[in-house]
């Protein structure tokens, strides 16, 4: 394990803890947002609420996705990151102007398609945040590509917050829905604001670094963007047109949403990965990156026993968190857990390739699984339901992941452990069986999973996963943490 990498990873994998706890913290703030907003909105306007978000977030997050790993890629390979800053900035100003122009027109038509005349005025009054939003992220991506990784934590982490705390106040102060909204537009510009005390690319100031030369890359990676988005809802949507009831669907939302932690993981970990290889590449070391890149996909084997111990409890996770009525969802997130974490290798594969300049082998990799995915569902949801959605969608998404992992060994040349994997799969038997054999009703459940989750890692270590650099790396962490602490 040469020096390089050493502290390549060290960094990244820092960075990446705290992004992941940065965006962990949609989950407990916004459990508390939609109880809060359930109680004093009721359910015809926490449903009209529920339905404006559900709009401003499709549309905000397939446009911010057209120049995020794009941004990231060239700011890191950049000599001088300012001008591509200044390029991304305006590309950016130009994308979330029209998505608030967009949201501001359509608000009507959508109202009356959707017989909720309210809508217009809230989807309106919502239509800034886009834009807000959309700058916020392209000074995000810029800092990572810059090599900031711990400080593009810190807005992200704030702005769940404010959210929480503005949408509280505000609709306590009597605006209600419109209140609420306003809360969630409020944090948006006090995210943008502390990635802006961070990084300031020049806005108005010319730029030698041309638009096209992003255009032409982003556009596959955009359009691969919108094939994972669509792949990970059509089973949801099929569902429901071949004739699954609205009770089945809220069934398999619930797995769906349970399943949201390996994507969490992916969101934080892809975008430093993105930028760690681009420098790695930049400064001609090759070797580095290519160890970088199979000791991420390593880490993704090193979920799978994780994922076997959520699969094993999903009946008790399951009536924990929803109650008893949603027990079906329990079969469902067994499957689901699995294609979430092949999603991941999928997305660590996607990074690779961009950074070694194969943009259009995102779009290759991405593309067929929507279309194979709308044929699955066509012939097993009819037959087997929700289960049958399920199977179609952890059956190709491992199956994509095995097909990336393939294309990264004949683009990069570089391949995951294959004793990771080996010493994964006996990890995953043990776990799964822990967490089904041994029952722990209600609360009890959370410090069965807490240590099976310890047990896990020293599994690993027992099975001699970790070669005595990587021990060693993590001991001087600790006394590092240790030393911090008695300062």
């Amino acid at each position: 394990m040469s020096i390089s990498f050493s502290k390549s990873f060290r960094k990244t994998a820092d960075g990446a803890v705290w992004g992941f706890l940065a965006e962990a913290l949609m989950l407990p703030t916004g459990l508390i947002t939609t109880g809060y907003l359930t109680r004093h909105l009721g359910p015809e306007g926490y449903g009209i609420f529920t339905l404006a978000a559900t709009l401003v977030g499709w549309v905000t997050f397939s446009t911010t996705s057209l120049f995020s790993r794009t941004t990231i890629k060239f700011v890191s390979e950049a000599n001088d990151w300012r001008p591509v800053g200044t390029t991304v900035l305006r590309l950016n100003l130009a994308c979330g102007v029209g998505a608030m122009l967009l949201l501001w027109f359509a608000a009507e038509p959508i109202s009356m398609l959707l017989h909720e005349p309210k809508l217009k005025i809230y989807l309106q009054i919502f239509s800034l945040e886009p834009l807000f939003f959309i700058l916020a992220r392209a000074h995000r991506f810029i800092l990572i590509g810059t090599g900031n990784f711990r400080k593009q934590s810190i807005p992200s982490a704030v702005r769940w917050l404010a959210r929480a705390v503005l949408i509280i106040l505000l609709v306590e102060s009597g605006l209600s829905i419109p209140g609420a909204i306003l809360g969630s537009v409020a944090a948006a510009i006090l995210e943008l604001a502390i990635y802006r005390f961070y990084v300031r690319p020049p806005l108005f100031f010319p730029s030698p670094f041309p638009a096209k030369q992003l255009w032409s890359y982003a556009t596959p990676l955009f359009l691969s963007a919108l094939s994972m988005q669509l792949f990970s809802k059509i089973d949801l949507f099929s569902l429901t047109a071949l004739g699954g009831t609205a009770t089945e669907a809220g069934i398999y939302g619930a797995a769906q949403s349970l399943c949201i932690v390996p994507g969490l993981f992916a969101l934080s970990f892809s975008p430093l990965l993105l930028s760690t290889l681009g420098h790695m590449l930049k400064n001609g070391q090759d070797q580095a990156a290519q160890e970088m890149g199979s000791h991420s996909m390593r880490l993704i084997f090193g979920m799978l026993p994780f994922a076997a111990m959520a699969s094993g409890a999903a009946d008790e996770v399951v009536v924990l968190i929803f109650g008893s009525a949603f027990s079906p969802t329990a079969p469902l997130l067994s499957l689901l857990i699995f294609a979430k974490v092949a999603a991941v290798m999928i997305s660590i594969a996607s990074i690779i390739m961009i950074a070694v300049d194969k943009p259009a082998w995102t779009l290759v990799l991405s593309c067929p699984l929507p279309i194979l995915a709308g044929v699955g569902h066509f012939f097993l949801i009819p037959h087997l339901g929700a289960i049958g959605a399920a199977s179609v969608t952890t059956a190709l998404s491992v199956l994509g992941a095995l097909v990336a992992i393939t294309s990264v060994y004949y683009v990069f040349g570089v391949f995951p452990p294959v004793g990771t994997l080996g010493r994964s799969l006996p990890l995953c038997g043990l776990a799964y069986v822990a967490a089904m054999m041994l029952p722990t009703p209600g609360f009890w459940v959370i410090p069965k999973m807490l240590a099976i989750i310890i047990m896990i890692p020293l599994g690993f270590g027992l099975f001699g996963e970790f070669s005595p650099k990587e021990i060693a790396i993590f001991r001087s962490l600790l006394r590092r943490r240790a030393l911090l602490k008695q300062n």
